[in-house]
């Protein structure tokens, strides 16, 4: 199959504008909250700007399934899928916290190859597709240098539902709190990402998270010049709810540090 990754970015990126606009209108009303499971948050804004995502995907690929968050369109087998979150960050959102995003991706052949995350307080686009580089409004941006850990800040976040590796978690939270400069927690995995791809971080880990919290992240850091993986050898970071994404100069040191206590 043959696309046109930049021309399908581009539209993309003008799609999430336009469903980042509505987040924005609706983030000062008073919106009803319904609890999908233990703290997982959702509300009719989520659907919403999910059923905006695809409506405006079907007619740019019409032949693409989707994996969304909220259950909206259906996943084709063999055939190219969207991945999409329509408001990752959604309890930042609730509760007027300004750090939220939307994130979507498309995955070929179990592939990702292109990924735009918006930020409508801000109104950054971040986005990168394969070989194109990853960007920030048009302008190019890079995962830092830094090749030392004591030199690092990292964002890494907490699962909400699954407490089963909590000591270990918070033991990997411990030891990277004394070797690095500092970690920050800031409720959003795809913008977390983001700002690796954009310099501001060396380097992101949680565990828990679903293919469309990460997906668009992925590529955004990979074309960055950062480096991705899943905690454990040859898994994937996208489908086994794990992930670490650096600068790569760290990447090696930030995995040995983690694999010290998930086993």
């Amino acid at each position: 199959m043959i696309m046109n990754l930049k021309d399908l970015c581009s539209s993309l990126i003008e799609l999430s504008e336009s469903v980042g606009k509505f987040l924005q209108e609706e983030a000062s009303k008073s919106i009803d909250i319904e609890l999908k499971s233990l703290n997982n948050l959702v509300s009719y804004v989520d659907k919403e700007a999910e059923k905006r995502f695809v409506d405006g995907l079907q007619k740019l690929l019409p032949e693409a399934g989707f994996i969304a968050e909220e259950g909206t369109g259906v996943r084709h087998k063999n055939a190219p899928n969207w991945i999409i979150d329509p408001l990752d960050g959604t309890t930042n959102f609730l509760h007027g916290i300004p750090f939220y995003c939307t994130s979507v991706a498309l995955l070929v052949d179990d592939e990702v190859v292109l990924g735009v995350i918006h930020d409508p307080v801000h109104q950054h686009s971040f986005y990168a597709y394969k070989g194109g580089g990853a960007f920030l409004n048009g302008n190019p941006i890079s995962c830092t240098s830094n090749k030392e850990l004591s030199e690092a800040l990292l964002a890494t976040g907490f699962p909400y539902d699954d407490f089963g590796k909590q000591d270990a978690y918070l033991e990997v939270l411990k030891d990277f709190t004394h070797k690095t400069r500092g970690l920050r927690r800031l409720g959003s995995a795809a913008m977390d990402l983001a700002y690796v791809a954009w310099g501001k971080f060396d380097g992101f880990y949680e565990y828990g998270l679903n293919p469309w919290d990460v997906a668009a992240g992925i590529i955004i850091v990979q074309e960055a010049g950062g480096k991705v993986s899943a905690f454990k050898e040859n898994a994937s970071p996208l489908f086994h709810e794990e992930i670490l994404a650096t600068n790569e100069g760290i990447h090696e040191n930030m995995l040995k540090v983690i694999n010290t206590y998930f086993n």
